[in-house]
């Protein structure tokens, strides 16, 4: 499982400006983050996991996106245009991540597992804190810095689209 040192080193030889930051007290998931921090809901960057039903077999996705507006299964369905999307068993993100399950860091994704950023990140203007597979730790980054280094697509994650719409349309960048 890769862990708060892993993130740190490889940012640092990247010199990418950044901080592990000890928490107050232990988190289950990253939907504790805001709490526990006394942050906003939308400067906290969380990482959901689904298992899609393509045309082609099963496939996990994973999503990056603030951690007080997750995507619902339906607007991942729609932005893929896939038949069947459902929350990823906890097996199911240990295995496709290398994190420990509600503690998934949108950094250090195997290069083959499909990521969709939401748009909504890309507004944020400073630092946003997300979780680092471990239970005492989080990491506080440039917003920007983060983006730049999630291997994945951004798309629009807030609402619903019908199926059928194609995805290039709501790509952002």
């Amino acid at each position: 499982m890769k862990d708060a040192l892993a993130i740190h080193r490889w940012l640092l030889a990247l010199q990418i400006h950044h901080e592990i930051v000890r928490l107050p007290r232990v988190l289950t998931s990253a939907d504790e983050l805001p709490e526990v921090l006394s942050a906003s809901p939308a400067t906290c960057v969380g990482v959901s996991v689904f298992e899609v039903t393509t045309r082609i077999g099963p496939e996990v996705v994973a999503t990056v996106a603030p951690v007080g507006a997750p995507p619902r299964p339906g607007t991942v369905g729609g932005v893929l245009d896939v038949r069947r999307v459902r929350p990823a068993s906890a097996f199911t993100v240990n295995s496709a991540t290398d994190y420990a399950a509600g503690l998934v860091c949108p950094l250090l994704l195997p290069d083959d597992l499909t990521v969709l950023v939401d748009e909504r990140l890309t507004r944020i203007d400073g630092p946003v804190h997300t979780p680092v597979g471990e239970r005492h730790t989080a990491l506080r980054i440039d917003a920007g810095d983060l983006l730049s280094l999630v291997p994945g697509k951004t798309v629009d994650l807030s609402v619903p689209r019908p199926r059928g719409e194609p995805m290039t349309a709501r790509l952002v960048g």
